[in-house]
């Protein structure tokens, strides 16, 4: 991963969808768009993120309608973001830390300009590797 910037293997792909969408909707949203992440936005701020795993866990282990339930409920509302420019290890590091397989990506002004996952992080690193194939493999909802 030396030399590689977050730009370099970043999603440039982000999907937006307000909280109050249903997480039919969102499902929806993401399996049409082969991703398992939106942005959540509240009017015009961020308001988190959501993840297919927040889906399953959240929403489902939990028995939630999802005709009813907003992804407003069950997003993961502390989002962690790095610079464009930062490496791949620094992201890989700062999932570590974190706990968290997912980061979005700003620019300077701190702008949203991409995602950031560990699949991507793992493709970069050795495209034959079982998590790049787990990762290529993941269903998404």
């Amino acid at each position: 991963m030396t030399g590689y910037r977050v730009s370099d293997v970043m999603t440039r792909q982000v999907v937006y969808l307000p909280a109050e969408t249903t997480l039919d909707e969102a499902a929806r949203v993401m399996k049409e768009a082969d991703i398992g992440d939106v942005v959540v936005t509240d009017g015009a701020s961020l308001a988190g993120m959501l993840t297919d795993r927040d889906i399953v866990v959240r929403a489902v282990a939990e028995r939630s309608d999802p005709a009813t339930t907003t992804i407003g409920s069950v997003i993961t509302r502390e989002v962690v973001m790095i610079e464009q420019h930062a490496t791949a290890g620094e992201a890989a590091a700062l999932m570590r830390e974190r706990g968290i397989r997912r980061i979005l990506v700003c620019d300077g002004e701190r702008k949203l300009v991409g995602i950031v996952s560990l699949g991507d992080l793992a493709m970069q690193l050795d495209p034959d590797s079982a998590l790049s194939d787990i990762s290529e493999q993941a269903p998404t909802v």
